[in-house]
């Protein structure tokens, strides 16, 4: 395969101009495109939409198919120079979902890296169904990820149940309830965030399922951001609101019904890598330390 020539197609990706290309990679503007050039006849294909007077480019069908191979063999390449530099080390790739990632796995992260120095990790954000397709594919070797479900040549076991708590930006009441009614949250009011199927059904059962929330977001972290006033409220994972809330400016109440537990679940291969299979258990034992097994009874 053309590295050089793939090395210039994904810089012309990452700047959407040869120009930029060239600047990024330290090279004259011929030489990306006689790059480039040389990669497509490589490939028998058109990559790059060449427009006069346009000063950004678009990709080819055949150029967008090939943005995922040719980050995948650059990815490849960096992993053989380390070889080539460091010797022998196992690379452990861990696909897990954003939320998962940022508020509930760095601990696991962190004791990993300082006991076992010579695994290297390398830690993906993907959806989950994602992260399944992934380890299918055999492209990652160990996932963390907020959905069940049944998975051909994949073990799949919950690790962490994560409570759902009330969040709001605290008002001027002196010592807020412990613990609030679904009933005292007005619908238009709360920061919706869709935390799942069971925590929908939970939610319609309250609220009004057409009836518009004051605002919806898609990332957990916009919940916080966005809480400007006392009435405002929204539902979040305790890992997320432990991690977020601030104790002079937000108040964590539990629900005296409160919808079923966040659910996570890990994946590991049933036919491990050999090469890896003694790091899997390694990084399992830790897993089962951090986040013991009594805990994910609870959510059972």
């Amino acid at each position: 395969m053309d590295t050089l020539g793939i090395e210039a197609f994904l810089a012309i990706i990452q700047t959407r101009s040869l120009t930029k290309a060239a600047e990024l990679l330290h090279l004259s503007q011929s030489t990306v495109s006689y790059r480039l050039q040389g990669l497509e006849r490589s490939l028998g294909a058109t990559l790059v939409e060449r427009r006069k007077g346009v000063p950004t480019i678009s990709l080819t069908p055949f150029g967008e198919s090939f943005v995922t191979l040719a980050e995948r063999w650059n990815m490849l390449k960096r992993e053989i120079t380390l070889l080539q530099s460091t010797g022998p080390q196992v690379c452990l790739t861990i696909g897990a979902a954003d939320s998962l990632n940022v508020y509930v796995l760095p601990p696991l992260y962190q004791i990993f890296s300082q006991q076992c120095p010579s695994v290297r990790l390398q830690i993906c954000t993907q959806h989950t169904m994602e992260s399944y397709e992934s380890m299918e594919r055999k492209e990652i070797d160990v996932a963390f990820v907020k959905m069940e479900r049944v998975a051909p040549g994949i073990v799949v076991e919950p690790f962490y149940v994560d409570e759902m708590v009330v969040v709001r930006r605290r008002g001027e009441e002196r010592t807020p309830a412990d613990i609030v009614s679904p009933l005292e949250l007005d619908c238009q009011q709360q920061i919706y965030f869709n935390w799942g199927p069971s925590y929908q059904m939970w939610h319609d059962r309250w609220w009004d399922a057409n009836s518009p929330s004051c605002l919806q977001v898609d990332a957990a972290a916009l919940i916080f951001s966005l809480m400007w006033d006392a009435r405002q409220w929204a539902i979040v994972p305790q890992s997320i609101a432990k991690a977020c809330a601030q104790k002079d400016v937000f108040v964590v109440q539990r629900l005296s019904d409160p919808p079923p537990p966040r659910v996570c679940y890990q994946l590991t291969p049933k036919t491990p890598d050999p090469v890896k299979a003694s790091a899997i258990d390694r990084l399992n034992q830790f897993v089962q330390s951090i986040f013991p097994p009594n805990n994910t009874q609870q959510g059972r």
